[in-house]
């Protein structure tokens, strides 16, 4: 594993900086979206997310709790959740980001009023939370498993270092040090031998220990890591796997348990992993990775199929109609691949990455931003209620988006990974650079040896599968331009067109191309992108008989607002010996019929011997599928990913 000599100590706005590994990540001040699809929804989150989230954060009081600590009525007047500290964080951390990528000083002075709400709350050991430690609250840590202390202060770290990262440190870095302080004083050798329930801490610590240097919240942090799965925490009635703690993480086989915490334990293992140079503990998080991808993980890229403990299944269980994928999971996924591409170099972990977040991550939120998926299901067989627009909803019903929800940790998850995802766009390593995700936008970095590249990069990705990378600046001297050819196209021939018009075939993983570049210079990816069927593995028991489509990264789903006649999705069946076909407006039109079964007499008993079912009319059409990410944007409907391919009575 490479070190990266030049992140050591942390880049001004990288949010992942890891010491060594395979390849250096470009920070946003490297990196700047122009354009298309993530253009539109950053611009979103600027203009209206981040105000959506902070108003209802003051309107429910999540962050007047802080002056209701620091005025003594924190007993009487404390609302919302036990972690809703950490939603005022994330929002603050996302507001960094964002204040680091724009030019209008409305965001630093947002961020500095917040802060001053909280600062004042800190007490003098740095401990800082409302929910625990002041009169007519429970004592500090009495309740680790759901308490969120540690998780709270995750949070708070990691909007300390965006803070410094993206405009420099202010006192919002300030109280996430000494909040950091507190917890290695109380939690590290000779004090608390325990975890918090929820992990998130041990990242966070990883990270203000590249920006700071400090190797205490670097020991804190694979302290944490180690001593999880041990039996620390109380058993429940999810069990110890609930929270991780069933498995020292080295041992364990695949990410189990509550989805968004086994996520983040992941990706704080493998932050301790690559600072510390333990190869056996990053291959234990591969190997949790791998398996749970293959067997654990709907098509979407989401991840959690149990409602009840928002937990994954077990292999193969993936209902569609039950699917959890929280929001929350699905930004944890994210944060975990790119830590894994970053350590490895390996295109697959970018692959997962593209997935989720066209899928997961860009379905949570409504077209205008201003409500929010908190689940996402894969089939919606009713049509849902309109959440009304000025109360929170107490559930994540996947239905319609709703403006807010009593665990309201989604909106601020998206936001704040809607602020930084142009650091998930490219890398470089000794040799050159590397785009993993495809969007319009500009790179200028300096390569290992003092070269500076500059690249500009165009295309209509994902409706479009044209990339085409111009050089503005280049040394003169060979360097290596690579480009993931992403898993998807297996199957169907990728292009790749070097600067001379050479076109060659390429396969999925990366295409590179190595010369001496000269300004003006294009390399263009042409990737195919057709609408195809997609076949469930056979032991996948509730899809089976089913398929679903795909275009280029792009999930879709039938929607029952493009059937004619009133029919709902159940009754749509396709038929996969025929290809579907692009329609307008990134629309695709699948072959099939509309099948509605006769209205039988009710019988005593559901299940009739074969034969006796009431045969189905049919009518033959094209079915309209949209983008997954798009649906429910134009009222009450039905929904679903696979459809079935025969009727069935």
């Amino acid at each position: 594993m490479k070190e990266n000599k030049e992140n050591a100590k942390g880049s001004p706005a990288l949010p992942v900086a890891p010491a060594r590994g395979r390849l250096r990540p470009l920070g946003l001040d490297e990196v700047r979206i122009t354009g298309g699809f993530w253009a539109r929804r950053r611009e979103t989150n600027t203009t209206a997310i981040l105000g959506h989230c902070r108003d209802w954060m003051e309107r429910v009081g999540w962050i007047g709790n802080f002056g209701a600590a620091v005025e003594g009525r924190i007993e009487q007047d404390r609302r919302g959740r036990e972690f809703a500290d950490s939603d005022v964080y994330k929002l603050l951390e996302a507001m960094s980001w964002a204040a680091g990528d724009s030019a209008d000083p409305a965001l630093d002075a947002q961020i500095a009023a917040i802060t001053d709400t909280i600062a004042p709350a800190q007490e003098t050991d740095g401990y800082l939370n409302t929910a625990f430690g002041r009169p007519g609250q429970q004592p500090r840590y009495s309740d680790l498993e759901w308490g969120h202390e540690l998780y709270c202060y995750g949070h708070l770290i990691q909007a300390g270092v965006a803070q410094a990262r993206a405009r420099g440190e202010g006192e919002l870095t300030k109280v996430a040090r000494r909040a950091a302080d507190h917890v290695c004083a109380t939690f590290g050798p000779g004090g608390i031998e325990g975890v918090c329930g929820h992990p998130e801490i041990e990242t966070a610590l990883v990270e203000l220990a590249r920006l700071t240097g400090e190797q205490r919240y670097l020991d804190q942090a694979a302290l944490f890591v180690e001593r999880r799965g041990h039996g620390t925490l109380a058993d429940i009635e999810f069990g110890r796997a609930y929270y991780q703690d069933d498995v020292p993480v080295r041992d364990a086989t695949v990410l189990r348990g509550h989805a968004v915490r086994a996520l983040y334990l992941a990706a704080g293992a493998v932050d301790v992993a690559v600072e510390t140079g333990d190869d056996a503990l990053l291959a234990a998080v591969v190997r949790q990775w791998d398996a749970a991808v293959a067997r654990r993980t709907y098509l979407t890229g989401g991840m959690g199929s149990h409602h009840r403990d928002e937990s994954f299944g077990d292999d193969f269980v993936l209902p569609p109609d039950r699917a959890y994928s929280e929001t929350c999971a699905g930004v944890a996924s994210v944060m975990l691949s790119w830590r894994l591409l970053l350590a490895t170099g390996e295109p697959r972990f970018a692959d997962l990455a593209e997935r989720t977040l066209f899928n997961v991550v860009a379905t949570s939120p409504s077209e205008d931003g201003r409500s929010f998926f908190y689940a996402n299901t894969l089939h919606r067989r009713r049509r849902g209620a309109v959440p009304p627009a000025d109360s929170d909803s107490p559930r994540a019903e996947s239905s319609l988006r709703a403006p807010w929800f009593a665990v309201s940790c989604c909106p601020t998850n998206v936001a704040r990974t809607l602020a930084l995802l142009p650091a998930y766009l490219a890398t470089a390593d000794d040799n050159g650079v590397q785009l993993h995700q495809y969007a319009d936008a500009e790179i200028s970095t300096t390569l290992a040896n003092g070269d500076g590249v500059a690249l500009r990069v165009r295309t209509d990705y994902p409706s479009g599968g044209s990339v085409t990378v111009r050089i503005a600046r280049s040394p003169d001297r060979p360097w290596t331009l690579s480009l993931r050819v992403p898993a998807w196209t297996d199957g169907a021939t990728a292009w790749l067109v070097d600067a001379d018009g050479v076109r060659r075939a390429v396969a999925p993983g990366t295409a590179a191309v190595t010369r001496v570049f000269r300004p003006g210079d294009e390399i263009r990816l042409e990737l195919p992108m057709a609408p195809r069927w997609i076949e469930p593995d056979p032991r996948i028991d509730s899809v089976r008989g089913s398929v679903a489509v795909q275009r280029g990264p792009l999930v879709y789903c039938a929607e029952s607002v493009d059937l004619p006649g009133g029919h709902e999705v159940d009754a749509v069946r396709v038929d996969p010996s025929t290809e579907p076909q692009d329609g307008p407006d990134d629309t695709v039109v699948a072959p099939g019929e509309l099948t509605v079964p006769r209205d039988p007499d009710d019988a005593a008993w559901p299940y009739r011997p074969p034969g006796r079912a009431a045969a189905p009319a049919t009518d033959r059409t094209g079915i309209v599928l949209v983008p997954y990410h798009s649906w429910a944007n134009r009222g009450p409907s039905t929904m679903r990913v696979w459809l079935p391919t025969t009727y069935t009575p």
